[in-house]
């Protein structure tokens, strides 16, 4: 099998590997204990790793919160915020409103939808043909009972990147936080919270070659805050039971997790400048030679801002669930790897039809990926594509 999904996940680079394996045997300690050297060196790993994290995104290391991943991130930070807004006597609030874009992932949607039926206020703004939000449209859409807009950096389907910077100033003039989740931009291409003016954010290991189940919430923190007032952001713990990270997130930490996490953070930190012009210049081969041999074929998604790795395309005239099927060496997907039984809502977001959204392939080129790779997948989506039609033209 040729891997070229990397948006869902990525394998466990062998050198973060190499640096978890100590902690699940002579290294097991709890974090928590304080009382011998096994918890002493557990704490010291987690703290080494909650730096490593805190560099990539230019944060400082007391503003790192781990989790067990970036849903659980995005839940925290969103449903966090509205309940210490709400205080913890249940009163009504000033602020009750919500912003955000219907091409967000399901991780930042449902939540939202929950608060909504909770009576919360929110507000999902459409997209661009090209997958941007309008910045004029969420200045337009923020009043002053907003207390929170989230727009994600990177979108996990299309990988357009968003005008973060532009966005969180345009929530700060009206005094609400803002709120990214950063799961796709995070180690792939330049994302520095204090540059961009965030207040939360979150990301996690998996998608930068760590292990699954660990991630993490930016929370920004009042020596750093670039609101009036010198205000950190307050959210409220949703998990309650013994106080850990600062008391927004209970558990017992996952230290070998936290540890890869850590060790994947710092390579991405280290080799994102050439790994991002070596992974681009793939994608922009796997284009031109999916374009110089298939006719019908239409790019997702603006290419100025995108994702280095992300190519996202739809084919005229034929059945998307044929097309997966033929590609039985080529992991691809056509859309979320949470939503894979429905089209994209990304895509019909953006004014597809069903079925284009249906017929569509998005590639993931990562670290491993080869030129050979590249260069079968070109030739095998190509003559996959020209057997349906000529077999059953939709």
């Amino acid at each position: 099998m040729i891997y070229l999904d990397h948006h869902a996940t990525t394998p466990v680079d062998a050198r973060v590997l190499e640096a978890m394996l100590p902690f699940f045997t002579e290294k097991f300690g709890n974090a928590a204990s304080k009382q011998h050297r096994f918890g002493w060196d557990a704490s010291d790993a987690v703290e080494r790793a909650r730096k490593q994290v805190a560099a990539l995104i230019g944060a400082g290391s007391k503003d790192v919160v781990f989790t067990s991943g970036a849903t659980e991130a995005n839940n925290l930070a969103i449903k966090g915020i509205t309940r210490a807004t709400e205080g913890a006597d249940g009163s009504e609030v000033r602020r009750n409103h919500i912003v955000t874009i219907v091409t967000e992932h399901k991780a930042v949607l449902d939540p939202i939808a929950t608060l909504a039926k909770q009576g919360w206020q929110t507000t999902v703004l459409p997209v661009e043909r090209d997958g941007l939000v309008s910045v004029n449209a969420v200045e337009r859409a923020i009043t002053d009972r907003t207390v929170l807009v989230t727009v994600m950096a990177a979108n996990n389907e299309i990988g357009v990147l968003q005008p973060i910077k532009e966005l969180a100033a345009a929530a700060h003039a009206k005094g609400a936080w803002f709120h990214t989740d950063a799961v796709q931009a995070a180690g792939k291409v330049a994302f520095d919270v204090e540059a961009l003016g965030v207040d939360l954010a979150s990301i996690t290991a998996h998608k930068i070659y760590g292990p699954k189940g660990v991630g993490a919430l930016y929370v920004r923190r009042p020596s750093t805050s670039l609101r009036a007032g010198n205000r950190g952001v307050k959210i409220a713990a949703e998990i309650d039971g013994g106080g850990h990270e600062r008391g927004m997130r209970s558990g017992t930490l996952n230290v070998p997790g936290i540890v890869g996490f850590g060790r994947a953070a710092e390579i991405a930190r280290e080799e994102m400048a050439s790994e991002s012009a070596r992974v681009g210049a793939l994608r922009d081969r796997l284009l031109e030679r999916l374009q110089a041999t298939t006719d019908g074929m239409t790019v997702n998604g603006m290419m100025d801002a995108r994702l280095p790795g992300n190519l996202n395309v739809s084919f005229d005239g034929i059945d998307g669930e044929a097309l997966l099927v033929s590609l039985d060496d080529i992991a691809v997907s056509s859309g979320a790897a949470c939503t894979q039984a429905e089209p994209s809502h990304v895509l019909m977001a953006m004014g597809h039809s069903k079925d284009r959204a249906l017929a569509s392939l998005r590639f993931g080129i990562g670290r491993g990926t080869t030129v050979d790779e590249v260069d079968y997948a070109a030739t095998k989506v190509s003559s996959v594509v020209a057997r349906l039609r000529q077999m059953s033209p939709v």
